[in-house]
């Protein structure tokens, strides 16, 4: 049989002309360092390259399924609206490019928008997926992310957004400029019913999207070195005829200047997201199992995992260790709460301090 295989199948294939290739997409090339990535390790480590850690962009179903447990989601309904309401056409028919990204991507528009659960606690979350013509923002995207904040505010949710785009729409011309007031009173809506919004950049986030409802969450999360801006850097040098500092518009410099709350790594996003919800609706999370953050029996950060100590804290949790004594905290009367009792002692460590020193 081995040599059937090794030298007549061979001979065989040469004859008919058929090649065993590879498949085009099977390995990745990091950006950064030029490292070259199975494509079912890149996906097993969430799609950021082990060595350089630069994080790919993340297409919108893989970035639901990431965020919510298990997986498991639901897809809101989004209103249909006009395709080409101008008409437009550059050098192809928008109507084409539009039919072109639908096949690409197997999705209506840029904005796709799911609910589920994320570490127990019920959220909304529309992502922005920059295959479908760089993200950008028309009528379908606006209306996507409209719908997902009106869930949010029928079902009591906080909403989270991923932002990945290059502005606004301009087959769409001021239609695509529409969306950004709308949007922004959504997120106003959001606001007066005491709903987190919660904004996640991701690279790129530029143009008309920074300018409207990417930079008005009340937590700003960026991923590590994400280019966030209006008008890009290079545009900018060009303007005013200077060298910009390194680093510029980017996650890290933006942090340095105030403008975002925090860099996460894309490994502890779900997690940041999470508490950063539980806190704000004062909602305690459901604690997620060990399971779902290994990977080939470890942690993310190569940390092993203690199943011993988990399954203590499991019993104790579930109160099904007759052995484990848990202590309750003792009750404090109103009185005493926020009261601090003076100290005592305080006045004579200060004498025989003075004492000492004489």
């Amino acid at each position: 049989m081995n040599w059937i295989n090794n030298v007549v199948r061979p001979k065989i294939r040469s004859f008919l002309g058929t090649k065993n290739e590879m498949p085009e997409n099977a390995w990745r090339t990091c950006p950064e360092t030029g490292q070259m990535v199975y494509y079912k390790d890149l996906e097993a480590n969430d799609f950021v390259f082990p060595g350089s850690e630069y994080h790919e962009q993340m297409d919108a179903p893989t970035r639901l399924a990431h965020i919510f447990d298990e997986g498991v989601f639901e897809r809101i309904a989004v209103p249909e609206v006009v395709q080409d309401p101008l008409k437009f056409r550059d050098s192809r028919r928008y109507t084409d490019r539009l039919k072109t990204a639908k096949s690409e991507t197997d999705q209506n528009d840029a904005v796709v928008v799911g609910e589920g659960l994320i570490q127990g606690l019920r959220s909304v979350v529309a992502v922005q997926d920059f295959r479908f013509m760089a993200g950008s923002l028309g009528m379908a995207a606006g209306e996507a992310i409209i719908a997902g904040m009106q869930r949010a505010l029928a079902s009591k949710t906080p909403f989270v957004l991923f932002s990945a785009s290059g502005g606004a729409r301009m087959q769409e011309g001021i239609l695509s400029l529409m969306q950004m007031p709308r949007t922004t009173i959504a997120v106003q809506q959001l606001r007066e019913a005491c709903l987190p919004y919660i904004v996640v950049l991701t690279h790129p986030t530029t143009g008309g999207v920074t300018a409207s409802y990417a930079m008005l969450g009340d937590i700003q999360i960026a991923e590590p070195k994400a280019l966030i801006c209006f008008a890009g850097p290079r545009v900018i040098q060009q303007t005013i005829r200077e060298q910009l500092p390194e680093g510029f518009q980017r996650s890290e410099y933006l942090l340095d200047h105030g403008m975002i709350d925090m860099v996460v790594h894309r490994h502890k996003l779900t997690e940041t997201i999470a508490r950063v919800c539980s806190v704000l609706m004062s909602q305690p999370l459901t604690r997620k199992s060990a399971a779902a953050d290994k990977m080939n029996g470890a942690h993310v950060n190569g940390a092993t995992v203690d199943n011993a100590g988990l399954e203590v804290a499991d019993k104790i949790d579930d109160g099904t260790d007759e052995d484990a004594v848990v202590i309750d905290a003792e009750p404090v009367s109103s009185e005493k709460r926020f009261v601090t009792e003076p100290k005592t002692g305080g006045k004579k460590a200060g004498t025989s301090r003075k004492s000492a020193d004489s």
